[in-house]
């Protein structure tokens, strides 16, 4: 990451699963990573998206994260708009967001998948995945959860993604409040 301009500790990371090496090949050259709405995580409105590079990847390529790329925006579009090569495909007509993306960075060191084999989406910050040995050491388990439930929250509100009513309240105490006011302003 030494390439990416100084992202903050608290950069909220959105991990998301790539199943083959051509989705790795359309968000390096084409600038954009697609997620059926159906399955798409509660907000995407994050800094970065992570990619966790599924067992279809070479070997001494998959079941890790190598890649990271900071988020510019997003728009829902279909599955046929994105990949015109496949307008026959059984999910053409479903919708699909297209999240747009600055250019992918190869981290210092991969992160192996250690036990964890299956993935398909979480959070974590830039603090985490800068220290993390491997996938078990990237999930927000602590106190550090309920700030990161709370940023999330404020963020999907910030941009419309969602009502206040759709997203559970995180209780907060006054010292993570204060924390979390630092990290959105």
């Amino acid at each position: 990451m030494n390439n990416f301009p100084d992202p903050s500790d608290l950069d909220l990371v959105l991990v998301a699963y790539t199943p083959e090496p051509r989705d790795l090949e359309i968000a390096r050259v084409l600038g954009w990573y697609r997620i059926p709405l159906k399955s798409a995580p509660k907000v995407i409105s994050v800094d970065f998206l992570a990619f966790y590079q599924g067992g279809a990847f070479p070997a001494g390529q998959r079941n890790q994260i190598r890649f990271i790329a900071p988020m510019l925006g997003h728009e829902l579009t279909t599955r046929a708009a994105l990949l015109r090569d496949q307008p026959e495909h059984p999910r053409a007509a479903e919708e699909y967001f297209k999240l747009s993306l600055g250019a992918l960075q190869e981290l210092p060191q991969p992160i192996p998948a250690g036990a964890w084999k299956r993935v398909t989406f979480f959070y974590t910050t830039i603090a985490r995945l800068r220290a993390a040995h491997s996938l078990g050491d990237l999930p927000v388990h602590d106190e550090e959860r309920q700030v990161l439930w709370q940023a999330l929250r404020e963020r999907a509100l910030r941009t419309n993604e969602y009502q206040a009513s759709q997203l559970p309240e995180a209780a907060l105490d006054p010292a993570l409040l204060q924390l979390l006011g630092n990290f959105l302003s």
